[in-house]
């Protein structure tokens, strides 16, 4: 095994066992993020249906314009962070459990997350 699939391996481990331990609820549902090399995603999901309530990316048209004056991909998340916070607000989901996907919560998974924290989200 090299170093890479060693490192994927390791992640896929710990995403399971965050998985069996956090559940997302109609009262709290899972804040899920995804990030790529380029992009970032946040989706807001309800495990007891099975559905995603909403979801924000980088790739947004409605955040476009904050995200041309932002430079690098930390701040980016930030804002990203801070829009999908809002548009739950409006959908009055106040809590949500944090899945941070076997992730280390650190770099742009923090901003994130300080991001959502400043626009009103509890976690």
């Amino acid at each position: 095994m090299g170093r890479l699939e060693t490192k994927k391996t390791r992640r896929e481990r710990a995403k399971r066992g965050l998985r069996r331990r956090i559940k997302g609820t109609a009262e709290r549902p899972r804040l899920v993020i995804f990030r790529s090399l380029k992009h970032i995603y946040g989706a807001i999901v309800d495990d007891s249906q099975g559905k995603t309530i909403l979801q924000v990316s980088s790739l947004n048209k409605e955040i476009a314009e904050q995200l041309k004056s932002v430079k690098g991909k930390t701040s980016a998340s930030k804002i990203v962070g801070i829009a999908l916070a809002k548009k739950a607000l409006e959908r009055s989901i106040q809590q949500v459990v944090f899945d941070r996907g076997g992730r280390l919560y650190h770099g742009r998974l923090k901003a994130f997350a300080d991001g959502a924290r400043e626009g009103g989200l509890k976690f």
